[in-house]
């Protein structure tokens, strides 16, 4: 006898599913297309078919501790393929959106970076961050916009942007390390081992599939992706190391003097990531604007994420490539734009797209530890002779 079972469904989650990209829910009619299209889905109990069910019947909690949710790469496969148009990569991407927006804190920061009216709001809080720190220094004399040469420290020292921002990633990861630990400490699944390869050995090829970006590489309608994403990934993680190898080589050990320019290799780095970070973020939004089918995802959170971005890589280049000119009244208010749009790419991290990075991660290395391999479907037997022959015969 089947072990009866009470569905008490969260109205309020559907309804937040449907609004955040996931209105096409209600479509599905569980054939499990979506679970046999999928590169990525591991043979025993695959996704997305039960996550659908679930989000269907509003089980938040079962979403919320599903690793399968993250293992999701938005192929976008199973979308493309699914007979009824349910767009299960567009409802997975919505509940990832709900996860971690759910485990910030405090809550209303996640609520607020996926809603467009507090967008003002948002931006506001850095201007005048920034602003403060630009009027502490200057004491409201703008006379440097004019005075010969641009040095970005007349308008704001290095030591102040370095203060705020080591001292601020440092603030937001421990707030951010607080929704990780929930996160990881609530994931579970039905067909999780405990005979895993360890945490180690699993963060160890965690991290050369990230930066390989293989699982991308096993998407059919979403393939371009693979080489959007590793542009951006890399041209950030570029842009990170240059101001670090700057901040290293001018203030904590002052052997160079600023600023850097070509061909030194730090400003090579630099020219390069911001190149990057462009080209990336631009084949990504192109592509949301051309081919929206088969990306997928195209949620206000996600916009809102590859537009910062893109700010970041441009106004970055267009930083350093303005100082050049010397023409200051331009070239100051452009940092000042820069130096916003990356307080607000790396302060607001936790609430944004940006977060799914982090939880991505810990649940990959969550489902190597404990056997849920991604991709990890058994090939199909070849049938017996005599049977091949009645099938051919059939």
């Amino acid at each position: 006898m089947a072990e009866r079972m009470l569905v008490q469904p969260d109205l309020e989650f559907i309804r937040h599913i449907e609004k955040a990209g996931g209105e096409t829910l209600k479509q599905c009619y569980q054939c499990a297309t979506c679970s046999t299209v999928c590169e990525l889905s591991p043979a025993e109990k695959p996704f997305p078919r039960k996550e659908m069910l679930w989000a269907q019947w509003g089980l938040k909690d079962r979403l919320l501790r599903d690793p399968d949710v993250w293992l999701c790469h938005q192929c976008n496969d199973c979308s493309t393929n699914c007979p009824r148009g349910a767009r299960p990569g567009d409802v997975l991407a919505a509940v990832r959106d709900y996860i971690y927006a759910g485990f910030t804190f405090p809550r209303f920061m996640g609520r607020a970076l996926a809603n467009p009216a507090a967008l003002p709001l948002l931006f506001l809080f850095p201007i005048l961050v920034i602003g403060a720190l630009m009027m502490f220094h200057t004491g409201g004399d703008f006379s440097f916009l004019t005075a010969g040469a641009i040095e970005y420290q007349r308008m704001i020292p290095h030591g102040y942007i370095e203060m705020l921002f080591i001292g601020g990633n440092v603030l937001i990861f421990l707030i951010a390390g607080v929704g990780l630990w929930r996160f990881w400490t609530g994931l579970t699944h039905e067909a999780a081992r405990e005979e895993g390869p360890g945490f180690i050995a699993a963060l160890i090829r965690t991290v050369l599939q990230i930066a390989t970006h293989t699982h991308f590489g096993t998407c059919k309608q979403n393939r371009p992706r693979q080489v959007a994403h590793l542009l951006v990934f890399y041209g950030f993680l570029g842009a990170g190391a240059t101001a670090g190898l700057a901040l290293f080589f001018t203030v904590i050990w002052p052997v160079m003097e600023t600023p850097i320019d070509l061909p030194h290799p730090i400003k090579i780095l630099g020219a390069l990531s911001g190149l990057a970070l462009f080209a990336g973020t631009t084949l990504m939004i192109v592509r949301r604007d051309l081919q929206s089918d088969d990306v997928g995802a195209d949620g206000y959170p996600d916009r809102l994420f590859l537009w910062i971005v893109l700010f970041v890589g441009v106004t970055g280049l267009l930083t350093w490539l303005l100082r050049l000119t010397g023409i200051g009244p331009v070239a100051y208010p452009v940092y000042f734009i820069h130096l916003v749009v990356v307080f607000f790419l790396l302060w607001y991290m936790p609430y944004s797209k940006f977060a799914h990075m982090l939880y991505r991660t810990l649940a990959m290395i969550w489902a190597l530890e404990h056997g849920r391999e991604i991709a990890a479907r058994q090939p199909v037997p070849a049938l017996p002779p005599a049977a091949a022959e009645g099938q051919a015969a059939a």
